[in-house]
C-alpha cells in the first residue's frame, strides 16, 4: 500500500539523530552493566581464593542482602557454618571474628549479583518505555536479564555442592558458573559494540569475521579451562614453567579410569590443558595479527590485531607469574581480569567486522 505522506529527508535525519542519541544512551547503560559485571566476576575469584565460597550456607535472594547485625546474628550464623564438613575438616579451630573475613567476600560477591540485577532491569524498563531500545533489541536484552536469573540459580547449585560431602564446590559448577557470567558480559559486549560507531575499513580478508569468531571463542574455551583449574586448586601444584614436572609433556596425564576423567579431575593434566589452550591462543592472535597487517595495513583492523596480540601477550606474562609464585591472591585476581579483559576484547573485534546496527528510517520504526 502507498504511503500517503512519506517522511521528508529533513525527518529522516532528525529520526536518525534521535536514533544517534537513544543508543549512546544504551551504550552508556551497558557500560555501566559491563563494569559491574567485571567487578563481580573479581569479587568472585577473590571468594574462591580466600575460600569464603561457602561461608553462608543459605540462599536468601531477598532477606540475604542483611548481614548480621549484632553478636547473636553472627553467632547464628557462624553456627551454620559449623554444619558442614568444610569447618569440620579444615577450619575446626576458626573464631567468629575469622569466620567474619570470609563471610563478607561471599555477602560482598552476592550483594554485587544482585546489585546488577537492579541496574540491568530497571534503567531497561525506562528506555523500553520511552522508546530508546531499538525494537530489534528488546528481546535478547531481555534474554540477559533472563540469563541473569538464571546465574542465580546456577550460582546457588555451586555452593550447594560443597555444603554436605565435599569440602569445596564442584569444579564442574565452578565452571558452569564463570562461563555463564562470561556469556552475560560477552552478550552485553555484543550489543553494546553494535551500538557504536564502526570504521568503513574494509576487512582483511572473506574470512576475518571467522577468524575472529574462532579467537573469541577460544578465548571463552581458555577461561573455561582456567576455571577447572581454580576448581582443583591446581594452580597451586607444578609451579614451573616452561617445564611442567620436570619435562615438556609431564607423566601420568592419564592416570585415572576412564581416560576422559582426567581432563575434568586430574589437577595435572587440567593445568597441562590449560597451559596448552594458552600456547594455542597466543598462536591465533599473532597469526591474526600477521595477516591483518599483511592484508590491510594502517586500518582499524590492523590496529585491533596489534591491540589484541599485545593483550594476550601481557595475559600469557600475568599467567606465568601467578604460577610461578603459587596463585597469590592479587595476581591470582590480576590474571582472571586479564582473562576477561581479552575475552571482552576478542567479542569486540568479532562484533566489528559486522557493522554497527542500521539505522531504522521513521517509517520503519513507527509502532
Amino acid at each position: 500500500m502507498a504511503i500517503a505522506n512519506p517522511p521528508t529527508e529533513q525527518e529522516i535525519l532528525r529520526q536518525v539523530h534521535k536514533q544517534d542519541s537513544d543508543r549512546r544512551a544504551v551504550r552508556i547503560w551497558l557500560g555501566f552493566v559491563l563494569l559491574a559485571l567485571f567487578c563481580l566476576v573479581i569479587v568472585g575469584g577473590a571468594t574462591r581464593l580466600t575460600n569464603s565460597g561457602l561461608s553462608i550456607t543459605e540462599w536468601k535472594p531477598i532477606h540475604g542482602v542483611i548481614p548480621p547485625l549484632s553478636a547473636a546474628e553472627w553467632e547464628e550464623e557462624f553456627k551454620l557454618y559449623q554444619r558442614i564438613p568444610e569447618y569440620h575438616q579444615l577450619n575446626s579451630d576458626m573464631t567468629v571474628d575469622e569466620f567474619k573475613s570470609i563471610f563478607w567476600w561471599e555477602w560482598a560477591h552476592r550483594l554485587i549479583a544482585r546489585g546488577i540485577g537492579v541496574i540491568f532491569a530497571l534503567p531497561l524498563i525506562y528506555f523500553w518505555a520511552t522508546g530508546k531500545v531499538e525494537r530489534r533489541l528488546r528481546w535478547p536484552l531481555v534474554g540477559i536479564l533472563a540469563l541473569g536469573g538464571l546465574q542465580g540459580g546456577i550460582g546457588w547449585w555451586m555452593v550447594s555442592s560443597g555444603l554436605s560431602v565435599r569440602t569445596d564446590v564442584s569444579q564442574y559448577r565452578l565452571a558452569t558458573h564463570l562461563v555463564m557470567a562470561c556469556l552475560i558480559f560477552v552478550s552485553c559486549m555484543w550489543i553494546a559494540r553494535g551500538l557504536s560507531p564502526h570504521s568503513d575499513d574494509a576487512a582483511p580478508t572473506r574470512r576475518s569475521h571467522v577468524w575472529a569468531a574462532a579467537i573469541a571463542i577460544f578465548a571463552l574455551f581458555q577461561i573455561y579451562l582456567g576455571a577447572l583449574v581454580a576448581g582443583l586448586d591446581a594452580g597451586f601444584t607444578y609451579n614451573t614453567w616452561p617445564l611442567m614436572d620436570g619435562a615438556v609433556i609431564p607423566s601420568d596425564l592419564l592416570i585415572q579410569q576412564p581416560g576422559w576423567i582426567n581432563f575434568f579431575e586430574n589437577p595435572k593434566t587440567v593445568q597441562f590443558v590449560h597451559r596448552l589452550g594458552a600456547y594455542a591462543l597466543f598462536s591465533l592472535v599473532l597469526i591474526n595479527m600477521i595477516i591483518t597487517l599483511w592484508a590491510t595495513p594502517s586500518t582499524t583492523h590492523a590496529r585491533r590485531a596489534v591491540v589484541l596480540f599485545v593483550l594476550v601477550t601481557i595475559q600469557a606474562a600475568i599467567g606465568i607469574m601467578t604460577l610461578l609464585l603459587a596463585v597469590p591472591l592479587h595476581w591470582g585476581l590480576l590474571h582472571q581480569a586479564g582473562a576477561l579483559v581479552v575475552l571482552g576484547f576478542a567479542v569486540a573485534n568479532w562484533r566489528g567486522f559486522y557493522g554497527e546496527y542500521p539505522h531504522a528510517t521513521a517509517i520503519a520504526e513507527r509502532d
